[in-house]
């Protein structure tokens, strides 16, 4: 039987989070959950003995490190697309003013919870599944050194470095001075 205090006590956001750890570990071949997969696994837990409208928006908007804060700051979710999620990871986009929390901390949860904080944070330590992208000759994290690198929680500008040369087969033949004269001609 579930206690009162863990009723009253547990946030939206620790449920959203735990619901998203069970989905991970429970389905490990997934590497993201739709929201809605989110909400109804928090619903299947039952934690507070009813699902809070609030699951959703945490699970869309408060939890989610790569959105603006809306007013929540927590950093406990990734958005992989308009609908899906996953628990963040070391080198995720994490908007800069979001500053809460990547984990619930121990005393906010129950305790028959605690293995699967021990495990989402044992996760987060060896990169989840994903594997995390290799610096190539010039990027601007070849300048940092490797201690730097690991102790830097927010690569915000990461993606951009990983599109270097994305597209160059099409321009190959192209002379670049060529082309901006033919964009230029019929200009007044």
């Amino acid at each position: 039987m579930i206690e009162d205090s863990v009723l009253t006590e547990t946030s939206c956001a620790v449920e959203v989070f735990l619901a998203t750890a069970l989905l991970h570990q429970e389905q490990p071949g997934r590497s993201e959950f739709t929201i809605q997969e989110i909400v109804n696994r928090a619903a299947r837990e039952n934690i507070t003995g009813e699902l809070r409208s609030g699951v959703g928006v945490h699970t869309s908007q408060h939890c989610v490190a790569n959105k603006a804060p809306n007013p929540g700051k927590h950093r406990m979710l990734f958005a992989t697309g308009k609908h899906t999620r996953r628990l963040l990871l070391p080198g995720d986009e994490v908007h800069p003013d979001r500053t809460g929390k990547i984990f619930p901390d121990a005393g906010e949860i129950p305790e028959r919870y605690l293995p699967l904080l021990h495990w989402a944070k044992k996760r987060y330590e060896e990169g989840g599944s994903r594997p995390m992208p290799q610096p190539r000759t010039g990027d601007l994290k070849e300048q940092q050194t490797s201690k730097q690198a690991a102790e830097t929680p927010q690569r915000w500008l990461e993606s951009l470095f990983e599109m270097e040369g994305l597209g160059k087969e099409y321009w190959k033949d192209v002379d670049p001075d060529e082309f901006v004269r033919k964009l230029r001609e019929g200009w007044e």
